[in-house]
């Protein structure tokens, strides 16, 4: 069965979500932007989320998990619980 490990960043607006990215993308680091900025509870821990499989994650994310290019942030996703910057940091068929 397929396993992936990722992080995330959770933020309230989709704005939100973009400014982010493109901080990432210019250099900062995904950890420290969870830290100061995720409303999940995983941002304590740099926003990782650990190992799971299909269908432990709500749908939208677990798709982009499951699909999205390995060690690339990817996003917004929206999800029920608000815009998501996803890092897929491993994933195994």
């Amino acid at each position: 069965m397929a396993r992936a490990a990722a992080s995330h960043i959770l933020v309230a607006t989709e704005a939100e979500c973009v400014a982010l990215k493109n901080q990432i993308e210019a250099g900062a680091d995904f950890s420290e932007v969870a830290r100061a900025n995720s409303l999940c509870p995983s941002g304590n821990q740099g926003g990782r989320l650990g190992e799971f499989g299909p269908g432990q994650m709500v749908r939208e994310f677990d798709e982009v998990v499951f699909s999205g290019e390995v060690g690339k942030v990817l996003g917004p996703v929206k999800t029920q619980f608000g815009y998501h910057l996803i890092l897929i940091t491993s994933r195994t068929a």
